[in-house]
């Protein structure tokens, strides 16, 4: 039972909560173990809280994802985990993280509390309205990163990290919708209704639009942020940007991946190089360069 707990929790999609840490590496806080104690703790809580939203999230979708080709084998959707177990379960939790979560800090506590009610407004209403699905996850990113700043003492974050991470997420968003719309193909509005109100081509021109923006918005960033070397440096850093769209769009497109984004970065080495590139440069030029 613990186990179909942990797995409706779904510990792989955790890894978007990564975003908590932006506020502490982008503002050269990575040497401080108080502010790296803390967000770690917030990391923590902003997992188990979005555990709880997907725990939620099977229970409402429990008849669609019977019919999905694979969301069928969830454990809520195959019958390993029963309804009320799943509900006992998620209410513990919620009396465990929130006052945590207070503890923590007031203020992380209400961003957390804010994601979580917007995450349930989706699963219950928001995600049947095209568009504004892909608007609410967006916005569930922008929110792990003010978690993140609200955590430590912020002394000069840059607020292009919200946009770049607002333009981020709606273009994995997009890509989410654009393969689940391909692997479904005929039956997609059976098991999403919101499908009903995209199509491909409709998906690969909002994608075209995102990605080149996210792609400026980032260019900007790199010239522009006021907490950045002033030695130009992190444009150094654009071609791995540039390079992780592009191998995105080329999976998205070609191999009919993305219906699942942590499935593709944890499963696709060359992403993961890339990511792992970027993620040295950028600590290497905010730390080490003058």
């Amino acid at each position: 039972m613990l186990y179909s707990i942990l797995k409706t929790m779904r510990p792989r999609q955790w890894i978007k909560n990564a975003f908590v840490l932006a506020p502490l590496i982008f503002d050269r806080q990575l040497g401080n173990p108080s502010a790296l104690l803390r967000t770690i703790a917030g990391l923590v809580l902003f997992s188990l809280i979005s555990g709880v939203v997907y725990i939620i999230n099977d229970i409402a979708d429990i008849e669609s994802d019977r019919q999905h080709p694979q969301k069928k084998n969830r454990p809520i959707a195959s019958g390993k985990l029963s309804i009320h177990t799943a509900r006992i379960a998620a209410i513990l939790l919620l009396a465990i993280i929130i006052p945590a979560a207070f503890l923590l800090s007031w203020k992380f506590a209400l961003a957390a509390l804010g994601y979580f009610l917007l995450i349930y407004s989706y699963s219950r209403w928001l995600k049947h309205v095209p568009l504004i699905d892909v608007l609410v996850i967006a916005a569930g990113f922008v929110i792990r990163v003010v978690a993140g700043v609200v955590l430590i003492v912020v002394e000069r974050f840059s607020p292009w990290l919200f946009v770049c991470t607002t333009l981020l997420a709606l273009f994995i968003g997009f890509g989410k919708r654009r393969a689940e719309l391909a692997l479904l193909a005929k039956d997609a509005s059976n098991h999403r209704k919101v499908l009903d109100g995209y199509t491909i081509p409709l998906l690969d021109q909002l994608i075209t639009i995102v990605s080149s923006t996210t792609l400026m918005a980032y260019s900007l960033y790199t010239f522009s942020a006021v907490n950045l070397p002033e030695n130009h440096l992190m444009m150094l850093t654009i071609p791995f940007v540039l390079y992780g769209i592009f191998r995105y769009i080329y999976l998205v497109q070609v191999n009919d991946a993305g219906g699942a984004p942590e499935d593709v970065i944890l499963s696709d080495r060359a992403l993961q190089m890339d990511i792992l590139l970027w993620g040295l440069s950028v600590v290497a030029i905010i730390y080490l360069s003058t």
